[in-house]
């Protein structure tokens, strides 16, 4: 019962912030009228998802996370990080494996955001 089932990513440059993702993940974004702010739904294969104007200053790079940190999980750990890296992200924890389970890494998106890519692979060591 207590699973994951919404997400939302906070961005000073919505427009900026949904070409990444969606250029990383495939993702569709439809922006929502007659909201107090900028927001758009994420389209996903998966779970309830937004994304919305930051309402406060971007906090500063290397002061840990102010929050739940998502991780998405994908088909190939290596092609989605050169595809994050190409288009302008970052890495915040190179990737590693959690032995018998899966690969999985953190990357920083281009308003500061961490989030985490995992890709299953019961031979990871």
């Amino acid at each position: 019962m207590n699973h994951l089932i919404y997400f939302e990513i906070q961005s000073s440059d919505p427009k900026r912030d949904i070409h990444f993702y969606q250029s990383v993940f495939d993702w569709h974004f439809e922006k929502i009228e007659g909201l107090p702010i900028e927001y758009y739904r994420i389209e996903t294969d998966g779970i309830h998802d937004g994304l919305l104007q930051r309402p406060v200053a971007i906090p500063p790079m290397e002061c840990g996370t102010n929050a739940f940190t998502c991780s998405i999980q994908v088909e190939n750990f290596d092609e989605t990080a050169n595809k994050i890296l190409n288009l302008g992200g970052t890495v915040a924890m190179p990737k590693f494996a959690i032995p018998n389970r899966c690969w999985q890494g953190y990357f920083v998106d281009l308003d500061h955001n961490v989030f985490g890519i995992c890709e299953v692979d019961e031979n990871a060591k």
